[in-house]
């Protein structure tokens, strides 16, 4: 499977746009687009190729054996089946086969997560993380928000929940359940992100985005709707602070792989010739 960093439609649609309409400026390529406080800096060289897409599940996989990704395909179909369980054995035979791919034990965490098992999920998300630090998929946000909910910070289901609106495909309907997923949920920073995905109107979508970023939004989550401001900020004119936001975002340590390279690609687009 390939996934595009970052998730939220509205990234995307900016990415066109700014595909379309960017600056058509003269060579740049080896110019210092950014230098922050630190003095670390980012060149167009680093930004050449840039497109935000890349296969998250080569984490880690180094040299797996046939036989692990045999059992890995094996329980998703068992998982398709509805098998959790059946799921769950081959999984763990697969990362027993592969101890440093962190494919198999995020796909345990789903698991467990379908069959209601929240801190089974939980422990393995992070067991995901402790293989992948920088990100896998949504292991971040899930662990978050599972220790949110164990804590009693968030109710009991809600990372289900917000997982099940990945189901919704009529976007009427998905903005509906969204809408009241925070009204019962609003410290829940994830829902705040999905609507701004959803809504048409820039001034809205910011106010939402600042909504989300003060819910106390994880590391993945805050990223994303930085990079969503960052380019809403862009439309309404102000360029310069969308670069520097972008800009933060690439060369931050602390910056998700995800993110890393999603503000790589927003720029990449931003910033070209």
């Amino acid at each position: 499977m390939q996934v595009t960093l970052v998730l939220s439609l509205s990234l995307v649609c900016c990415l066109m746009t700014l595909s379309c309409n960017g600056d058509q400026g003269g060579d740049s390529k080896g110019t210092v687009v950014f230098r922050n406080a630190e003095g670390r800096t980012l060149t167009m060289d680093e930004l050449q190729g840039i497109t935000g897409a890349f296969r998250y599940e080569i984490v880690g996989e180094g040299n797996v054996p046939e036989q692990a990704h045999l059992l890995h395909q094996q329980a998703r179909q068992a998982g398709q089946r509805g098998d959790h369980k059946k799921a769950i054995s081959l999984l763990e035979q697969a990362s027993k086969a592969a101890p440093k791919w962190p494919y198999p034990v995020y796909d345990t965490a789903y698991e467990y997560l379908l069959m209601q098992d929240f801190e089974g999920a939980r422990m393995n998300y992070q067991k995901t993380l402790e293989l992948s630090p920088r990100g896998f998929f949504t292991a971040i946000t899930a662990v978050d928000t599972l220790t949110r909910e164990e804590k009693g910070e968030l109710p009991a289901g809600t990372y289900l929940a917000y997982l099940s609106l990945e189901w919704i495909t009529d976007p009427f309907k998905k903005a509906e359940a969204v809408r009241r997923m925070i009204r019962q949920v609003p410290a829940f920073a994830p829902a705040w992100k999905e609507l701004a995905s959803l809504v048409e109107d820039e001034t809205e979508r910011l106010a939402i985005i600042e909504k989300g970023l003060a819910a106390h939004p994880d590391a993945e989550t805050k990223g994303i709707l930085q990079i969503n401001k960052a380019l809403v900020l862009n439309s309404k004119g102000d360029r310069d602070g969308a670069v520097r936001m972008l800009a933060e975002l690439a060369l931050d340590p602390n910056s998700t792989l995800g993110i890393e390279h999603s503000a790589k690609a927003a720029l990449a687009l931003l910033l070209r010739k």
